[in-house]
């Protein structure tokens, strides 16, 4: 089975399970990393790896997020690998969100947007997205650190106060439409099933609640 292996401190936890099922149950799977950090995690862990531009497909991506709506629709990007995450999400036959309790929203847009962009002109790009969406700050390496976060991909991480989305599809669309702009933290439509850890250690599995097709 190939997995596509997330980003950040929730899919950590995932790479060091599957890790142990490699390990200990000699459990065959193979994955596609998301990020230099999971690419570590992952050897570290035993878990034998492939290049994402080798595959037609991904069987199944593990990863967390920032925000997820009743939708499943996403905000991600908080680790800054937005860009990769996608590509892999998009490739793949499921993708389940593991997150806890703090991620599920009836509305995306409380947590800051991540917009990834082009270093060259990022201003330009900047002043465009603000058009659009709100208030967007560069970020930054570290707090009060002068250097801006680079992506793996090269990129800089805006990242935006665009207050309530109420319609993901289409503020992905516009904003990807800015010249300057490689992706938006915006899934939409990717996820088929969230699990979210809840007090006590009850796991809750969210699926996809789309609106009801007028009938004629």
């Amino acid at each position: 089975m190939t997995l596509g292996i997330g980003t950040g401190s929730t899919a950590q936890y995932a790479i060091e399970a599957i890790g142990r099922r490699v390990r200990e149950e000699r459990l065959i799977v193979r994955g596609v990393p998301t990020s230099e950090r999971s690419r570590e995690l992952a050897l570290e862990n035993g878990i034998p790896l492939v290049e994402a531009h080798e595959l037609d497909a991904v069987d199944l991506t593990i990863d967390g997020a920032d925000e997820v709506d009743p939708s499943l629709d996403l905000i991600k990007g908080g680790g800054g690998a937005l860009v990769r995450e996608k590509i892999v999400a998009a490739m793949s036959r499921r993708m389940v969100v593991i997150c806890d309790g703090s991620k599920p929203c009836a509305v995306l847009g409380a947590f800051p947007l991540p917009v990834a962009v082009m270093p060259f002109g990022w201003e330009v790009t900047r002043r465009r997205v603000e058009a659009v969406l709100g208030p967007a700050h560069l970020r930054m390496r570290s707090p009060g650190a002068l250097e801006p976060f680079v992506t793996d991909d090269g990129l800089f991480v805006l990242d935006v106060r665009a207050g309530a989305i109420p319609n993901p599809a289409e503020t992905e669309e516009e904003v990807k439409r800015i010249t300057g702009v490689a992706e938006v933290g915006l899934f939409v439509g990717l996820a088929t099933s969230a699990l979210v850890g809840r007090d006590g250690g009850h796991v809750e599995e969210l699926l996809p609640r789309r609106a009801a097709v007028p009938s004629a």
